[in-house]
Formats: C-alpha cells, sequence, structure tokens
C-alpha cells in the first residue's frame, strides 16, 4: 500500500490546523513504545502554528507508563532539547505526570447508572474523571497519534489519547477491568467496545476545543492521516488500521513464537506479542515471547504484579474479595497475558501456555505462573516456514493483530 511523503503530511496539516487560532495549543502525542513519525509531525506542526499562538505544548501521553528522560525525549522527537528550543522557542515538550497528583483536575464523573450499562450489569460505580490540567490550560488540544488493533479498547487513537493517555488513575482502572472482563479475546480488532464507549463518554466531559489527527502508520512508514473531530478521525483511521494492521489466518497454530521489539522495554508493553496472536492459538496451544532484552516484567507496577501473578480472568473474579483492592488495571494486565481459560473447583486451567524467553529468571517465571525458556537456546529461523506444521513466527510483534477468517 502507498506510503506518504513529508510534502504529503504537510499538505495534510496545513488543511488540518488551518481553523486554529489560539494562544495557548496543546499537542498530545505517543510516547516510545507506539510505531509514529513524531519528529515529522513536531517539527512541521511547530513551523505550522509558532507564528499563531503565544504557546505550543507537547504533552507526552504516557497512561502510566516510565517517565521519559531527556535523552530519550530528544530521541522520541528527533531533536535535542537545545535546538528544539532554538529553532521553535514557543514549543516545548512535557511528560504526562501521572505519578504526581497535582498534575489532575476532575472534571466529571462516570455515575453508577452509567458504568452499569456500559459493564452489562457486571460493575456499578462512581467514577472520577480526572484529566492533565493542561487540558483545561489549552485553548485548542490536538490528538495526535497512531492507530493500532488494542487489546483494551478494540483500537488505540482518538479519544484514548485521554483515557489512559493522559487521564487519572480512576478512569483507567475502571475501563482496564472492564475490558478484562469483556476479555481481550472478545475486543481486540473491534471499533464497537465497551471500552471504547466508556472512553468516548468520559471525553465529553473534558472542556475545550479538540482536534484529532489520527496515523496509520506501520515500520514501512505512514500510510495515512485523518483529521478532524476526534471520533469522526478515529473511526476513519480504523478502517485503514483494520487493511493494514490485521492479518487473516486460515486455521490456527499449535506453536507460536513472537519476537518482542526493543521498544517495548518491560513484560507491561512487550505483551502486546501475546495479545495480538491469542486469537490464533489453538486450545492448549504455546506462545513464546522471544525478549532477550527485556529484565522485568513492569517497571511501574512491579510490586502489585509481584503479589498477584498472571492469571486467567475467572481466577481474580471467582476470588473477587481477596483480589478487589488491588489496583484494577494491573489485574487486567495480568489476564490480558494470560489469555482466557476457566477456574473450578480451586484449580485454573488456563487455555493456553504462555512462555517467556527473556533475561527474567525461571524462578520468576514460574513464580508469575509463566513459562520458562533460555533465549540463547531460540533460533527464530528454525520456526520460519513452518505455518503447515502449525508453527508460526511473528517478526515485530506488538501492532499486527493475527485473527481467524471465521471470527470476521
Amino acid at each position: 500500500m502507498d506510503l506518504l511523503s513529508d510534502d504529503a503530511v504537510e499538505k495534510i496539516l496545513q488543511e488540518a490546523v488551518k481553523g486554529i487560532h489560539a494562544d495557548k495549543v496543546l499537542v498530545v502525542i505517543p510516547d516510545a513504545t507506539r510505531t509514529a513519525p513524531v519528529p515529522l509531525f513536531f517539527r512541521l506542526l511547530s513551523e505550522l502554528l509558532q507564528d499563531r499562538v503565544e504557546e505550543l505544548v507537547f504533552l507526552i501521553a504516557l497512561g502510566t507508563h516510565p517517565l521519559m528522560s531527556e535523552e530519550a525525549i530528544d530521541k522520541l522527537m528527533g531533536m535535542e532539547k537545545s535546538e528544539r528550543e532554538k529553532r521553535y522557542p514557543k514549543s516545548r515538550v512535557v511528560n504526562h505526570r501521572w505519578d504526581l497528583e497535582d498534575t489532575f483536575v476532575e472534571v466529571g464523573r462516570l455515575t453508577e447508572e452509567e458504568t452499569s450499562e456500559l459493564s452489562g450489569g457486571r460493575l456499578s460505580l462512581s467514577v472520577p474523571i480526572r484529566i492533565n490540567k493542561l487540558l483545561r490550560w489549552a485553548d485548542q488540544t490536538i490528538l495526535l497519534g497512531p492507530v493500532f488493533p488494542h487489546e483494551v479498547a478494540g483500537f488505540s487513537g482518538g479519544h484514548k489519547y485521554l483515557f489512559p493517555g493522559v487521564g487519572g488513575s480512576d478512569v483507567i482502572h475502571f475501563t482496564h477491568w472492564l475490558g478484562a472482563l469483556v476479555t481481550s479475546y472478545s475486543t481486540i480488532g473491534r471499533t464497537d467496545t465497551a471500552v471504547r464507549r466508556a472512553i468516548e463518554l468520559a471525553a465529553t466531559r473534558v472542556p475545550g476545543e479538540k482536534l484529532g489527527l489520527c496515523l496509520v502508520t506501520s515500520k514501512q512508514g505512514l500510510h495515512g492521516v485523518f483529521h478532524g473531530p476526534v471520533q469522526m478521525a478515529w473511526k476513519e483511521a480504523t478502517q485503514l488500521s483494520s487493511q493494514i494492521h490485521i492479518k487473516w489466518c486460515e486455521k490456527p497454530y499449535k506453536r507460536i513464537l513472537s519476537i518482542i521489539p526493543e521498544r517495548y522495554d518491560d513484560v507491561w508493553t512487550g505483551a502486546k506479542g501475546m495479545y495480538k496472536v491469542e486469537p490464533v492459538l489453538e486450545d492448549g496451544g504455546e506462545v513464546v515471547l522471544l525478549a532477550p532484552h527485556i529484565s522485568e516484567f513492569s517497571y511501574t507496577h512491579k510490586k502489585v504484579l509481584d503479589q498477584v501473578g498472571y492469571h486467567i480472568r475467572d481466577y481474580f473474579v471467582k476470588q473477587w474479595d481477596k483480589f478487589k483492592d488491588f489496583p484494577w488495571g494491573v489485574l487486567a494486565h495480568s489476564t490480558h497475558l494470560r489469555g482466557g481459560g476457566v477456574f473450578e473447583d480451586g484449580v485454573e486451567k488456563p487455555r493456553i501456555k504462555v512462555t517467556l524467553a527473556s533475561q527474567i529468571s525461571p524462578q520468576r517465571c514460574q513464580a508469575m505462573n509463566l513459562g520458562y525458556l533460555d533465549p540463547s537456546t531460540i533460533d527464530p529461523a528454525e520456526w520460519e516456514g513452518r505455518e503447515d506444521e502449525g508453527v508460526l513466527l511473528v517478526p515485530n510483534a506488538g501492532e499486527t493483530l493475527y485473527r481467524l477468517v471465521d471470527q470476521k
């Protein structure tokens, strides 16, 4: 499929921002765990808007990912801070400081009635909607980021850059546990999902003008840029993403080797290599996550993960009194990585086997309810070209979703 040139992108952005005349503009952007030409968009937006604005802030939507260092930000933006300040004095780049309470302002609530309806009666609670206070500071907000099939929301992008991107923990935990109850298997790669409806509802409570810049990217480059009202731009992007990022398979596989790229530096982010292939794993099959660069399950959530481990959904649901006070977002991640299964008579029976081949020791993997393989013993070439044997090799895992044709 054709790729957009830099000149073509510039023309699209000229059209997208032509109506913006504001003193303070906020651009919410992805962190380094997403494939996106952030340097190009930083440069073009800075050039297009610098004569129209007093301040232009690029806010990195971390969700609860680790804060980015100055060096990491320089790499993300494709330009050192000193050069950015010299060339674009009105532009600055900041982390979303999710770790600080004074980052947020409350803009409303999801009511008990709303959460009950969203969850099909599974949950009924009042959820405070908190957002980075820069959303109130800005006269105009631009939500910029790629759209991919996503394990929690169905597809990423759009208003998801508000929640969880720069939103408070309450909505994050609610939406992620809602996604876990519905299951990633039933959600991923679908546009109309319970979590997406929750995100869109929460977004209506966030004040201010918002413009969507939704990208469709791959390792080959930029395939599309959609702009306009956020939800409209996102829907248009999901149509192209469905063509680029979903690979349809005729039959399920017994074993899958997912090679985790270095943009994912812990299992929390690298688990996408499991989510994206789970739909094509047969019952009793195994996915091996090859990640020799990873040495930790989560830099942010290690303490909680070490307490709960990785388990199927019903392990938690059927012992809810034991687990209800743990952060729901962490429980959701646990179930997403472990996949489906049943919990009967106190015995957990996962549908598939999940094996980690990383720097994490076999003892820690076992304690977390995961399998272990020594990464030095794995030769990806031995997995290649064996689809007829029920063996699949997935390079650059984490962005392409694999699904069976009978799941259309």
